[in-house]
């Protein structure tokens, strides 16, 4: 993953509800709910944000150790990725 990450919007619908960020995949109907850390990496992938930079800014934000979370938010990532919602570039 080293180019920016995008979202494929035409696969899933998306709101927010007090915070939180459902998701819909179009595909087979199933919900996924982002709080927290994972609502956050969702705002940050924009098109604009490789890998490398999404972790560097959660990193600064939350005050973390880059090399501690990389290994959370590539699965996170991947998630996103098996489900359809993300490419990486």
């Amino acid at each position: 993953m080293t180019g920016p990450l995008n979202r494929c919007s035409a696969a899933f619908g998306e709101t927010e509800i007090d915070g939180e960020v459902v998701l819909l995949s179009l595909a087979d109907g199933t919900f996924f709910s982002l709080t927290g850390t994972a609502a956050e990496i969702w705002s940050l992938i924009d098109g604009t944000h490789t890998r490398d930079a999404l972790i560097s800014a959660l990193a600064l934000r939350h005050d973390a150790v880059e090399a501690e979370i990389a290994p959370d938010v590539d699965a996170f990532l991947a998630q996103l990725i098996k489900a359809g919602f993300v490419t990486a570039g």
